[in-house]
This record gives structure tokens, sequence and C-alpha cells, in this order.
């Protein structure tokens, strides 16, 4: 399901709304992911505070792609002469209508020409996706992956970048992002997907007892290491030996004569023995 309006939290603020109405455009902007695409509007508003380097001769107010990459140059072209910068994602993201780029655009401008700072209740982080609307929709309405292709991968992307690559790159963090949601949704309610728990989920949880309380390290709170507990476990033989009621008794044990298997004698008395 495509949206046909902007979402509230990606809109111009009141008071940027104003100032565009006190500079007396040519007309006034309605729907500004379509009326600042092109860059004639912009060029318009710089204009008013640059009209040597802004003459509006030189910008046509059309739609095709042809048209706003040739007008977007030469604003470009003129801001670098003033040391004005505007990002190259907010200017992109204009060009090819994605969800709330304009708007960010609208804001960066106010601020670089009138030196104010607007005042926003909430900093977020603006994606230039569909994201924000998805969320606002019912779990029914939300877009499927490839719907989700289709809203955040213009056509005009596809023809101003010919590259194969980039743009198999673009489709794959679309879709991850999809997933990623999905991933989202199925943790925030999952009754709906009718998710079981797992076994460790279903585990009673009980209390240590007392005998396993005393070989887990106070600090951590872990099980001591092996050979610690094994050593609490199995008395030492220091420690046996320490104990008055335990007695040894002495083996006597005889070993062979080493020079009688090595003399040749001994070894061939063994060869015969073998052989007979």
């Amino acid at each position: 399901m495509s949206y046909m309006h902007t979402p509230k939290k990606s809109g111009i603020p009141r008071e940027v709304l104003k100032w565009l109405q006190s500079l007396d455009l040519s007309f006034s902007p309605k729907n500004a992911r379509r009326d600042f695409s092109n860059g004639y509007l912009v060029a318009e508003i710089f204009s008013w505070y640059y009209p040597e380097d802004f003459p509006m001769d030189f910008y046509d107010n059309g739609v095709s792609l042809q048209t706003k990459f040739g007008n977007w140059s030469q604003i470009e072209r003129f801001l670098a002469k003033r040391n004005i910068s505007l990002h190259k994602e907010v200017i992109d993201g204009t060009i090819h209508c994605k969800p709330g780029a304009a708007e960010v655009l609208v804001r960066e401008i106010y601020t670089i020409l009138t030196n104010r700072k607007i005042k926003s209740t909430h900093e977020e982080e603006t994606d230039f996706t569909d994201r924000n609307y998805q969320e606002m929709l019912p779990m029914v309405a939300r877009s499927t992956a490839s719907k989700s292709i289709k809203n955040n991968l213009r056509i005009t992307e596809l023809m101003s970048e010919p590259d194969t690559n980039t743009n198999k790159q673009k489709i794959h963090a679309i879709i991850h992002m999809h997933l990623q949601q999905r991933q989202f949704e199925r943790a925030e309610n999952p009754k709906r997907f009718d998710i079981k728990p797992t076994l460790g989920e279903l585990a009673v949880r009980l209390p240590p007892t007392s005998l396993q309380s005393q070989h887990l390290d106070p600090e951590t709170n872990l099980p001591k290491l092996k050979g610690e507990i094994k050593r609490l476990a199995k008395p030492s033989p220091s420690e046996i030996r320490s104990k008055s009621n335990v007695q040894f008794k002495e083996i006597d044990v005889r070993q062979t004569n080493k020079n009688a298997l090595i003399s040749p004698a001994g070894l061939s008395s063994q060869i015969k023995g073998i052989y007979n």
C-alpha cells in the first residue's frame, strides 16, 4: 500500500513555512517532495539572498530527469562559490522524491540563510525510506518485500545509475531493512505469529541448593574451576598422610638385572630358548 502524504515526523516546521511565504515565491509549495525535486524553488530561494549568483533565467521548471540534474548542477556550482554546502545524500533524495528528503533540505537551507536553529522536540535519524510510515500502519497493511523495494527504489535512480551492481546493493539493503522490521514485529507480538517458547524459556528457574552454593564464586556467582571443585571433593595424598589413623606398609620390589639382559651370553640364551 503506497502512501499519498508525508509522515508527520518528517514535515516542515511552522516557522519554516512562514519564512517561505515571506519570500513571495513564484508558487507556494504544497507538496514538498514534488515541488522541490527539480531544484527550481531552491534556486529561487537562494536568488532572494544572492541575486547575482542565481539568475532565474538559467533554470527550467520542468519535471524530466535531465532538467532536474541540470538545475541542481548549477545550484551546486554557485553554492561552491559562496562556500555553502548541502549534503549530497539530501540532494539525491530530493531529486528522487525520497520520503523526508525535501523536508530535511528545506530545514537545512533555512538554517544556512537565516542563521536560526529550528526548535524540535525530538531528534531522530532520517534514512529517507518509508519505515516511519510503515510503522504507523497496522501489520496487515504493511508492505511485502517486493512492495518495499518498489516504494524505496525509484525508477529515476535506476535511470541515473546504469551500474547493475550498485542497484543490486541498494535492493539488498532494502530487503535487509524489511527483514529486520519483520523480526521486530515477530518479537513484539509473538502470539500473532504463533511463536512457541523454547525449552529454555519453559524451564523452571530454581534457586541453587546449599551444596551448589558452596561451589559458587562469591564475586561472580559462577561455578568455580573444575580443579578447585575436585580438590574440595577429593582429599590430596598429603592430607591423607597427615591423619593419624592411616597406616602405610612398605612394599619391597625386586628389579631384574639389567646387565644380564644386555650381555651377549644372556641374549644368546634367550634366543636359543625361543627357537627350541
